[in-house]
């Protein structure tokens, strides 16, 4: 097992920060590069195997399925054994599920397929924001976690981009193979050239038992923190999963030119408000944590007036509004996760991650794109996007709330919340 020691610095960052972020940062590209791949090309796949929309959305249910069920064990590993093995072995494990893929032959295959990557991506989805938190003190964790969810826009809009481009020439299965090859090279860099760090607390009372671990569900600071991030990942899952197929139904757009328009959005909206999203939390943290729970309420609550024109407004406003709705959704993705960090004591980081993670999919985005589906063969895809609506509103209450909740701010290594 692990065993939490006094850091090795007690400055801002600890021995090793800069190449850990980089590497780990580049693994949460290819994360969500393969995520998004399969909304670029979920109406070829729709088409090849006769789905209905409520059936092409299960797939994404049963992702967060598996990525839910492996979360409170990829949690309790985390805080007990050291994770840099585990994150190479996941990452290996994802890169293989994406080769499998040319061997696909029918739904259900394509199911478990599915499913086995969401456990790879649940791995290192708790691992890796940990493993960050061990190398930089409390008010230098918003700046690397904003740079660490830089690559949930840039990811995200690749996968929509090359899914939508090689699905359209050389078949979908194809995209799925082509994403394969850069995990497995980062994984390999992150074996040849990262360090575990130490794990730091402030006290010599580390064990991470049920009591402290049932601890979490009495903190308001965590509750709010992540059942927030859960409303506003239900809109944001939702109309990631369902976007492409809305561009190509109701813009007229070809498959290519739907994931291509996407993914410049997502790459230049998303990574705009993720980047102003973090200064703004920043700087405003100086004066106050609660800003760590501000700026996610601001971003949930100035989406949703745009995502309303784009979903329902003239067939000219839909890009440029859903240019300005994905911006400020993204507003709030570092922020938030700083908060939640900084919520739980060092020793259960990653158990706070996998409750984080348990909550964003169960209540956020494993049942959006089923309902929105669901919604959508009964009525239309317009209507199917306006549940987000709702979620949004609900995000914005709670992050509000939650502000109350923020403790204060430390400013080395050593200190926890």
């Amino acid at each position: 097992m692990s065993e939490i020691k006094k850091p090795e610095t007690q400055s801002g960052t600890a021995k090793g920060a800069i190449v850990a972020l980089t590497l780990l940062t580049a693994m949460n590209f290819v994360n969500y590069l393969d995520r998004y791949i399969l909304p670029a090309v979920q109406e070829q796949v729709k088409n090849e195997f006769h789905l209905t929309d409520e059936r092409i959305g299960s797939l994404t249910f049963f992702f967060f399925v598996a990525y839910v069920c492996a979360s409170p064990v990829t949690g309790w590993l985390g805080d007990r054994f050291p994770r840099k093995p585990m994150i190479v072995i996941c990452a290996l494990a994802i890169a293989g599920m994406n080769f499998l893929t040319a061997h696909v032959t029918g739904f259900w295959e394509l199911n478990v397929r599915h499913m086995a990557l969401g456990v790879g991506e649940a791995c290192f989805g708790i691992f890796a924001p940990a493993l960050i938190a061990d190398f930089y003190a409390e008010d230098r964790r918003n700046g690397a976690l904003t740079i660490f969810n830089v690559a949930i826009p840039v990811g995200s809009a690749l996968g929509f981009l090359a899914g939508g481009n090689i699905a359209q020439t050389h078949g979908w299965r194809m995209a799925f193979i082509a994403s394969a090859v850069p995990g497995v090279l980062v994984a390999l860099l992150i074996l040849v050239f990262m360090r575990e760090p130490q794990r730091v607390a402030k006290t010599e009372s580390h064990s991470v038992d049920k009591a402290s671990a049932a601890s979490l569900i009495k903190n308001g600071a965590y509750l709010t923190a992540i059942l927030g991030y859960a409303a506003v990942t239900f809109a944001l899952g939702g109309i990631s999963v369902w976007m492409p197929t809305f561009l190509q139904r109701f813009d007229g757009r070809e498959m290519g030119a739907a994931g291509t328009i996407m993914g410049t959005i997502t790459v230049v909206c998303g990574l705009g408000g993720t980047i102003v999203g973090g200064l703004l939390a920043g700087q405003w943290t100086k004066k106050t944590g609660k800003a760590l729970y501000y700026v996610p309420a601001l971003s949930a609550l100035l989406a949703l007036p745009f995502s309303v024109l784009c979903f329902f407004g003239p067939k000219g406003w839909t890009l440029p509004m859903l240019g300005v709705a994905v911006f400020f959704i993204f507003l709030g993705t570092g922020p938030v996760n700083a908060a939640t960090l900084n919520a739980v004591p060092a020793n259960l980081r990653s158990a706070a991650m996998a409750g984080q993670l348990f909550a964003l999919h169960v209540f956020g985005d494993m049942p959006s794109s089923w309902v929105i589906g669901a919604v959508s063969q009964h009525t239309n895809l317009r209507l199917g996007l306006a549940v987000t609506l709702v979620s949004m509103l609900v995000g914005g209450i709670i992050f509000t709330y939650g502000a109350r909740y923020a403790p204060e701010l430390h400013h080395n290594v050593e200190a926890t919340a």
